[in-house]
């Protein structure tokens, strides 16, 4: 019996960890330096779709928001497969998939907002809760063309949805968990959007230029 609970330990850390690292793969910052783009320059500086989209490189943000919330996506499935579909298992590996995506160890703990990871995640663990805040993004978005406004919605809604689609208790608490780092993460944007300064979707910045090489 003891030998069975510390598999189980190491397979929860083992899923943890691999969800951590794939979470970690910055791809706005990859895609963008593809096409000789600095993304930390631009904008905000954010390495996440809706920063991407500033470049004016609607490709490059589609490419960012498809590898962004695929990769919240995968962690849950190979944990899923790893773990015959446990729901702790899951919910450990979205939720240190997410927190890579905040703080990669790539690009010194500095990364986006998690929002892209956020829907992965949730549609990959609960696909009915993440259907809809997927429904609730579009519907804030369409009416009020802000992003942010978007997704803070949906994330505060997220635990609801979970708790009226009766999903497992540690799902709950993943989209809990992941929904509190999104509004901290966001809260220059909150800031903004109370001032009514906050920037519609679409809005292009300037691209800075890269430094002269030394």
């Amino acid at each position: 019996m003891q030998s069975l609970a510390n598999a189980a330990l190491l397979t929860l850390l083992l899923v943890t960890i691999g969800g951590y690292l794939l979470g970690s793969i910055p791809f706005g910052f990859i895609a963008a330096r593809l096409a000789g783009i600095d993304i930390r320059t631009v904008g905000s500086g954010n390495i996440g779709a809706t920063n991407v989209l500033r470049t004016g490189r609607k490709d490059l943000a589609a490419l960012t928001l498809i590898g962004d919330s695929g990769k919240g996506a995968l962690a849950v499935l190979l944990a899923g497969l790893l773990t015959h579909w446990t729901p702790l298992a899951m919910a450990l590996a979205a939720g240190a998939a997410f927190t890579g995506h905040l703080f990669p160890v790539w690009l010194k703990f500095k990364g986006g907002k998690g929002v892209a990871t956020f829907f992965g995640t949730m549609l990959a663990i609960a696909w009915p809760a993440g259907l809809l805040a997927g429904a609730t993004w579009l519907a804030m978005a369409f009416l009020f063309r802000m992003s942010s406004l978007a997704a803070l919605t949906a994330v505060v809604l997220a635990p609801l949805f979970c708790l009226a689609t009766e999903q497992p208790y540690p799902v709950t608490v993943l989209a809990v968990f992941m929904g509190v780092l999104v509004l901290i993460r966001h809260r220059e944007n909150i800031s903004r959007l109370l001032k009514g300064q906050e920037p519609k979707i679409g809005a292009r910045k300037a691209v800075a230029p890269e430094p002269p090489a030394a």
